[in-house]
């Protein structure tokens, strides 16, 4: 099956860049490209990708605001939005996290991480990048976004301790095969764990799940390194 890509990014010559070597590839496709964030919302609803490459600060609708009407949208719910940006270690990041993107890779990629990412975006996986990611839990994603109601313990009450535990082995960044390894049980098994906690706990895909993982304690931050600073 071909991958549909959207592509949204003010900078031509990046987008044109982009577009060469996804089309380069045999299992996916560039449908559309966007300058900016309403452009995008538009050719997504028109062309329903499968996967949107969002750069975050674009002029005027900028890839936070379009990010949240693609997801809040249910029309959209098999679009995936994957956020490239130059700043990963970012309130925007995370406030794109909150509000449903996938995942996110910095600008300054290979061209296998960026394709690889497309891919496991695609098949529903999140994708946050390991280096920014204990930065944006410790100073961003165990916080509420502004205006929404706390994340709590109690939230997680309808949970059998099975989906709990692979909760927590998701937040952890591990995948579905690794968790089922570690259960002795089989992928697809986990994979049906992690879906049923999703939708009990309203979360679009695993990202969400993650960031509702560390707001309610369910898993806590993981300590820096000595002399390590945020």
């Amino acid at each position: 099956m071909t991958i549909r890509v959207l592509l949204a990014d003010d900078q031509a010559l990046l987008r044109a860049t982009f577009r060469i070597l996804i089309d380069s590839c045999d299992d996916m496709e560039v449908v559309g490209e966007a300058t900016d964030g309403a452009e995008a919302v538009e050719l997504t609803r028109r062309h329903r990708p499968d996967v949107v490459l969002m750069d975050i600060r674009m002029p005027g609708t900028d890839g936070l605001a379009a990010t949240s009407a693609l997801c809040a949208d249910p029309e959209l719910s098999d679009t995936r939005v994957l956020i490239l940006t130059t700043f990963e270690i970012d309130e925007y990041v995370a406030a794109a996290l909150r509000r449903g993107a996938s995942g996110f890779l910095g600008k300054d990629v290979t061209a296998d991480v960026l394709l690889d990412g497309i891919r496991v975006v695609a098949s529903g996986e999140s994708l946050l990048s390991p280096l920014a990611t204990r930065a944006l839990i410790t100073r961003f994603l165990t916080s509420p976004a502004e205006g929404a109601r706390p994340a709590a313990p109690d939230d997680l009450s309808g949970l059998t301790a099975r989906e709990r535990e692979v909760m927590a082995w998701v937040a952890e960044g591990h995948s579905n095969d690794e968790i089922a390894a570690k259960l002795f049980v089989s992928p697809l098994t986990v994979r049906t764990h992690v879906h049923r906690a999703m939708t009990k706990l309203g979360a679009r895909d695993r990202a969400q799940l993650v960031v509702i993982a560390y707001q309610t304690g369910l898993v806590q931050p993981p300590p820096l390194p000595p002399g390590a600073t945020f």
